[in-house]
């Protein structure tokens, strides 16, 4: 079957993959022009991110979005024929959601096994927008797989699903970002929703610090559940995991497989 590019960009996945890129361009040029910190030299680190996010890209298809198909109510993109409670139940939807992946976060960080492949990311020894889909693949499949626990056992509607990756991943990016923002700006913002300031301090390479801000779109969880780090992000902290070092690209792609990788 022929698909063209303008029929796909009318899709709702073509709509997400829209609004994603166009963040990603946005940010990834705005933290040139005004970054926060000054950026490593070589371009390495960029290479392996890339290299990372290409793969997932190649495998989202096979894997990734048959998952999240699997679990979603395809039945259904909305609830009602009332407009208002329709965006109530969108706003319900993305918020459980949000609080889902706050635990998942946390198992990533407290099963040993779950470590192993999620440290992938934290290996990073700097943080920009690219930083943002430096995943495993193996990582991004299970927490596709553990996303279906609670979009099943919801109904979530297959179209609240998409706005929720959405939303997640303009966040994501956004507080992955090197992008300078004033202070006044990003402290009254921080009390939503996840800022540099706060994600920056959960890959400071202190792992009291690693362990804790686990929160993806909305900063409440942390402050909720006590996992809020005291420590204030400052532009020459090291960032990566405690006393390692990053690693080549087939070294990142291999740690998982590795005891002490």
């Amino acid at each position: 079957m022929d698909i063209s590019w303008q029929s796909f960009a009318a899709t709702p996945v073509g709509v997400k993959a829209l609004v994603v890129g166009a963040v990603f361009i946005l940010f990834f040029t705005g933290e040139r022009i005004y970054s926060a910190a000054p950026y490593p030299e070589g371009k390495a680190r960029l290479f392996r991110n890339i290299g990372l996010w290409a793969i997932v890209l190649v495998a989202s298809p096979l894997i990734i979005a048959p998952l999240t198909a699997l679990g979603a109510n395809q039945l259904v993109w909305t609830r009602s024929d009332s407009f208002y409670f329709n965006v109530l139940v969108l706003a319900t939807d993305l918020v459980l959601l949000d609080l889902w992946v706050y635990w998942l976060h946390r198992a990533w960080h407290r099963v040993p096994f779950m470590w192993r492949i999620h440290k992938v990311h934290h290996f990073d020894e700097f943080l920009d927008s690219t930083s943002a889909f430096r995943f495993h693949l193996g990582e991004v499949a299970i927490s596709a797989g553990l996303r279906l626990i609670p979009i099943t056992l919801l109904a979530v509607p297959l179209g609240h699903v998409l706005a929720f990756e959405t939303l997640m991943l303009c966040a994501v990016i956004f507080h992955h970002s090197n992008l300078r923002i004033p202070a006044l700006l990003e402290r009254a913002i921080s009390r939503v929703i996840i800022t540099p300031s706060i994600h920056w301090v959960h890959h400071h390479a202190v792992m009291h610090d690693t362990n804790s801000n686990y929160g993806a779109i909305f900063s409440i969880w942390d402050r909720l559940f006590g996992t809020k780090s005291v420590t204030v992000r400052t532009y020459d902290m090291r960032i990566g995991v405690e006393s390692v070092e990053d690693k080549s690209f087939l070294g990142l792609i291999l740690s998982p497989f590795k005891r002490n990788g």
